[in-house]
């Protein structure tokens, strides 16, 4: 999936364009769609990804499905990269 990073709202520089597609290949990640719709009518997603050097990222973006376009980038919370760890481990049980 190509990424959109034109006129972003956060520091490139802090959270390098890399880092976010590996957050969004990263094969565990938890990706959810928020329950309200918006006025606009894009639908935006939410993804916990983990970047190859182990860096947790908390991702909001919208996509096509052959173009996803990230507004936010940020490092997890505490309580986020506990959720995503749940998940990651229990795909090992």
């Amino acid at each position: 999936m190509e990424l959109d990073l034109l006129d972003v709202a956060f520091d490139t520089k802090a959270t390098r364009p890399r880092e976010i597609e590996e957050a969004l290949e990263d094969p565990f990640a938890v990706r959810l769609l928020p329950e309200n719709e918006r006025s606009d009518g894009e639908s935006r997603f939410y993804a916990l990804g983990k970047t190859i050097s182990n860096r947790y990222l908390f991702l909001c973006f919208s996509t096509d499905g052959k173009k996803a376009r990230v507004v936010a980038a940020r490092e997890m919370t505490e309580t986020e990269q506990a959720f995503y760890d749940r998940k990651f481990f229990s795909e090992f049980k």
